[in-house]
């Protein structure tokens, strides 16, 4: 059967049984109407009707047919969804597996499969260097020559796959973005982006699809740590983000999709239940002997990140792994309880986070509102002011507020509008001598579990990027890396409100009565 006919013929659902590995544990929505839509049922039956297992290995002898698993069908037909006017659904997209889930030979099924796609296709596998875009490349090209039926549609070079009949090539990149320029791809394979120096060469190939109709970026990646060669967030870091929020519904964007496996922070790294949940074809492609052999001799880090798919920090972080979860007590504060209210704002450059802390022997955390400049937002974006006081004015009304705690910092007129209103604003300078005892109450209620939180995932976040600055004065906290985009302000205001909440509130002056005999 000639590649071209299979590519374009609509391969028939096979109506499998809802696989145990799905949905992974981060998920953008995608319509059920538009993965119906889709084309992931062509990319699939293109796969397993020609692309091959490349080297021996548990999931099978090297030359046996390509068996995509239940969880790879329905994250391709998620990949692959199409909108009602018929327009690709997704432009980006970022699949996180740890190691050895058949990432490899999916990445090579996939550029292959992009080579028939249109007349003059350009399919690029990029990675942090050569070598490492050579191994999906690879792949691909051994799939070639194992394929009767890809070995006439495909003439092989050195770095090269070309369809002659159409002009489509297939090629491996390396991360010297500035050699990049003037391509136009349809499909990226990023092979490990996670290792990527900086964002330029991810940012070139975004650029350079923009004159393709739906093109693809796909980034197929383990986690690793947080920071680049730059000391800044990574790109790959900064697309998990990104994918976090449009999974948690904080913001929408149908143009991105990430689908994420790995194990929740809080959980035993040394445990199988861990390495199960983590890994989508655990006992499958995966050897489970492995990882009891691996666990004992690699360091908890590298297990944590190629084995469980968890970003780890360069810096010390604050909270150790797990230790914010257990806190979790999923349910808001209850009208009318008393609580005080952290108010940490920015203007522009960062976010502007609103918590509320209950002034209850076990104080219970929740977020009020947070506002957060979008990615694709300009220098130009500011902080809605008015919203930010509209919201300290709707918790006073469903609360008991003993205190609004704030740093008057830029935010001076807010601070006088809500003080004139007769709403209780307290100054909460953030200076070392204020933060440093509250970073430490903080600190050992959490490992205590003497507070609960509600467990929104937009404080989980900003926990989870807090590390530690240390120095004569003690430690308070500060972000990964210096100049990182990533936000902490809804942990700041927490720790604000803790700190208060748990003093007892400061004595109202007595009223004063006057004689007017002894005036």
């Amino acid at each position: 059967m000639p590649a071209s006919s299979t590519r374009s013929s609509r391969g028939a659902k096979r109506g499998r049984p809802a696989p145990s590995s799905w949905p992974p544990r981060f998920l953008t929505p995608v319509p059920a109407g538009d993965v119906r839509r889709g084309d992931g049922a062509q990319v699939v039956e293109f796969i397993e009707t020609l692309c091959t297992v490349t080297k021996d290995s548990f999931a099978g002898p090297s030359g046996s047919p390509l068996t995509l698993r239940d969880w790879q069908q329905t994250l391709l037909a998620h990949l692959f969804a199409r909108r009602a006017d018929g327009r690709r659904r997704h432009r980006m997209a970022l699949i996180g597996e740890p190691r050895k889930n058949g990432k490899s030979g999916l990445g090579a099924g996939l550029a292959l499969d992009g080579l028939f796609e249109c007349e003059g296709a350009e399919v690029y596998s990029c990675a942090g260097d050569k070598e490492q875009a050579r191994i999906v490349f690879g792949d691909a090209k051994r799939m070639v020559d194992a394929s009767p039926d890809l070995s006439e549609a495909i003439k092989p070079y050195k770095d090269v796959l070309e369809v002659v009949g159409t002009g489509s090539v297939y090629r491996c990149l390396s991360a010297e973005a500035f050699t990049k320029e003037g391509l136009s791809p349809t499909r990226v394979i990023f092979d490990e982006l996670h290792v990527q120096p900086n964002p330029d060469l991810w940012n070139v190939m975004a650029l350079a699809a923009g004159a393709r109709i739906d093109p693809l970026l796909i980034a197929i990646t383990t986690a690793g740590v947080k920071t680049d060669t730059r000391g800044l967030d990574s790109i790959c870091y900064q697309l998990f983000q990104y994918g976090q929020r449009l999974a948690a519904g904080e913001e929408t964007d149908p143009s991105f999709f990430m689908a994420w496996w790995g194990a929740p922070d809080a959980a035993d790294h040394r445990l199988e239940e861990t390495w199960r949940i983590a890994n989508p074809a655990y006992g499958d492609l995966i050897d489970p002997e492995d990882f009891a052999s691996a666990v004992k001799r690699t360091p908890e880090a590298e297990f944590r990140t190629k084995r469980l798919n968890q970003w780890v920090n360069t810096a010390t972080a604050w909270l150790p792994a797990g230790a914010w979860d257990a806190c979790a007590a999923p349910g808001p504060i209850p009208d009318g309880t008393e609580v005080c209210v952290g108010f940490d704002g920015s203007f522009n450059g960062d976010s502007t986070a609103i918590t509320a802390v209950s002034c209850t022997p076990v104080p219970h955390i929740d977020v009020v509102a947070a506002w957060e400049r979008p990615p694709q937002a300009g220098q130009d974006w500011t902080v809605p002011i008015l919203e930010v006081e509209d919201a300290l004015r709707q918790a006073c009304r469903r609360w008991n507020v003993r205190e609004i705690d704030c740093d008057p910092y830029r935010w001076g007129r807010t601070y006088a509008v809500l003080d004139e209103e007769g709403l209780p604003v307290v100054e909460f300078p953030q200076s070392p001598a204020r933060m440093i005892p509250a970073t430490t109450r903080f600190y050992e209620a959490v490992m205590n579990r003497a507070l609960t939180h509600s467990g929104d995932p937009r404080l989980a976040r900003h926990i989870a990027n807090c590390a530690i600055r240390t120095d004569s004065r003690g430690s308070r906290l500060s972000k990964d890396a210096r100049n990182s985009p990533r936000k902490i302000d809804l942990a700041v205001s927490a720790v604000m409100a803790l700190e208060r909440a748990c003093q007892e509130p400061e004595p109202q002056p007595e009223p004063m009565f006057w004689n007017w005999n002894d005036l």
